[in-house]
């Protein structure tokens, strides 16, 4: 088995960055229906959802290219953790029945960024020489 696992672990900054990159392109389609309409039409935006489309926005791009991902991360993983408290937790408790599950899972995914950073192909290690 440990030469099953020393392969495996191998891979594991480049697998990072493939997390890194899927999730920000999920998570961008959030931002960029809120702003543009692009995907599908969002829900009228007032100042707070302004904000977080722009947030969700330009933080989906950075994350793409791996830019300032754990400061990037960090503040994505906090707007979530609000968007789930003050949107879907007065709903119900779970998160299936408020329609949270995707805001934790961002929340959580974001906070793992935070501490893994972005992986072998990000700005952050290639040109920023962060790791």
């Amino acid at each position: 088995m440990k030469p099953l696992y020393a392969n495996l672990e191998k891979g594991s900054p480049y697998v990072l960055s493939v997390l890194r990159v899927v999730t920000a392109l999920v998570f961008l389609q959030y931002g960029l229906a809120k702003l543009i309409g692009f995907p599908e039409a969002g829900p009228q935006l007032d100042g707070l959802l302004r904000a977080a489309a722009t947030i969700e926005t330009v933080g989906g791009v950075l994350l793409i290219a791996g830019a300032y991902t754990r400061i990037v991360a960090f503040i994505l993983s906090g707007e979530m953790a609000v968007a789930y408290f003050t949107a879907h937790a007065p709903q119900s408790f779970y998160p299936i029945l408020n329609q949270g599950d995707t805001a934790v899972l961002f929340c959580f995914v974001y906070l793992y960024l935070v501490f893994a950073g972005g992986g072998a192909w990000s700005v952050d290690r290639l040109v920023l020489k962060q790791d």
